[in-house]
């Protein structure tokens, strides 16, 4: 009965029943500021006074970004985590979010376990679905989700200053050590995989700590495709260079439990983190300090944005002696994950 669902009954069963219900809640902005949702050409957003609307997109395919037989619960909230965490690194409210998915056939069970994922973190965060498309092909996920900002302050990855501060939230290092585990790259009791492996398959988007940063952080952005990569883009876009502190990146104690050299691998460049990079002034530390506290979220200074030293933007990486990694080392560490490598 499953593989003969039509595309309008497919969506009308699985995902506009949950996306009205939202609605019809009225939930903070979310419910107010959308006039329109699923059913017409296009869903209508409702203008705010004073706010700015932030959009961003992200796709997931599989055998690219997720095993072939991952569980489906756990992919609808992974496809919209890695949405949210991009309006949280820039301090946005979610609003709503479109789907647009691509299926070699409709499995109902399948369609309803990924439902169910995604009406899970869209209800956590407010953020209801409201448009979107269907279609036949290899399994592919998209989403775009928008978000509002008060007018002006967006945090972007171009403010970052010389002597600025650099912070992380949460840890880093353990999506990574899953994926290593999965592949048999290294060994790790089944006790201690499942209690990390959901910073893997279900990670949180820090939307509470984006919120708080603005006014407080001067560039930001969410770790994706591991930290140091990510953090060149700040780089790139405020043109200045960096110092980080590897003994000083936040790591879980299953990751301590590995060799350095594999510590240090996960938690710079490993990926899949969804923590937050920030830069921010030193006068700030203490106001960083309380929101640490309040959010109950560890929040690591893990280094300094430096001055520009050559055209192009660089990191040096502090060991935990104390000594600058030769360039071979710190190369090694600079590999973010390519989408076409």
């Amino acid at each position: 009965m499953s593989s003969q669902l039509g595309e309008f009954e497919l969506i009308a069963r699985y995902f506009k029943m949950e996306s009205d219900a939202m609605l019809a809640q009225g939930k903070s902005d979310a419910g107010s500021r959308v006039l329109l949702g699923i059913g017409d050409d296009c869903a209508i957003l409702k203008e705010a006074v004073g706010e700015e609307l932030a959009i961003t997109s992200d796709m997931l395919v599989e055998g690219r970004h997720f095993f072939k037989n991952v569980d489906p619960r756990s992919l609808g909230y992974k496809a919209l985590a890695v949405n949210l965490s991009d309006l949280a690194a820039m301090g946005a409210k979610p609003l709503g979010f479109t789907l647009a998915l691509a299926l070699p056939h409709a499995d109902g069970h399948w369609l309803e376990a990924f439902s169910q994922g995604l009406f899970e973190i869209a209800n956590k965060y407010t953020c209801p679905l409201i448009g979107g498309d269907t279609t036949a092909g290899p399994l592919t996920i998209s989403i775009t989700a928008f978000g509002s900002i008060p007018k002006e302050k967006a945090i972007r990855r171009s403010g970052a200053k010389v002597h600025d501060d650099i912070w992380v939230s949460g840890t880093l290092g353990d999506a990574r050590l899953t994926l290593a585990a999965l592949r048999h790259e290294l060994t790790i009791s089944a006790p201690d995989l499942q209690s990390i492996q959901m910073r893997m398959h279900q990670p949180e988007p820090r939307i509470t700590l984006g919120q708080s940063l603005q006014g407080v952080a001067s560039a930001a952005l969410d770790i994706s495709d591991g930290l140091l990569g990510d953090l060149m883009h700040i780089l790139e876009q405020s043109h200045v260079d960096a110092e980080i502190l590897l003994g000083k990146l936040p790591k879980s104690g299953l990751l301590l439990q590995q060799s350095e050299t594999i510590q240090n691998q996960f938690a710079a460049c490993g990926g899949d983190d969804y923590e937050l990079c920030f830069t921010a002034k030193q006068e700030q530390r203490d106001r960083l300090n309380q929101i640490s506290q309040e959010l109950s979220l560890p929040l690591a200074r893990i280094g300094t944005i430096k001055a520009m030293r050559n055209s192009k933007p660089s990191i040096d990486l502090i060991d935990s002696t104390g000594q600058l990694l030769d360039k071979d080392a710190t190369a090694s560490l600079l590999r973010s994950f390519d989408h076409f490598a």
